[in-house]
């Protein structure tokens, strides 16, 4: 999933959804407003999002509204902790022998 996830979000126009997603709930000529592409483009790129299971759709009377699955970027949240513990224990490390203080452990 977290490879769907960041080829989804590879692109330009899908990344600026989601954080205007994460602002709240949003229809499709929201969506659409703030980009220079047709109305069946953003519904390609609302489409990507939606089967990389980070955005969702409901239709409200004729208006399709979309809204960022809260949980969709937790799998993400948690492989940038893991990297930032390796790295933080990386920097430590290095600065210990740098200073002379032994192995780093």
């Amino acid at each position: 999933m977290l490879t769907t996830t960041f080829a989804a979000l590879a692109d330009p126009t899908r990344l600026a959804i989601v954080t205007r997603l994460s602002r709240g709930e949003a229809t499709m000529g929201e969506l659409a407003t703030p980009h220079a592409i047709s109305p069946p483009a953003i519904t390609k790129h609302v489409h990507v999002l939606v089967d990389a299971g980070l955005v969702t759709r409901r239709k409200v009377g004729r208006t399709v509204v979309c809204a960022i699955r809260p949980e969709a970027l937790s799998e993400v949240e948690v492989w940038l902790g893991d990297l930032t513990t390796y790295w933080n224990r990386t920097v430590d490390r290095l600065a210990d022998l740098l200073e002379g203080n032994g192995d780093g452990e």
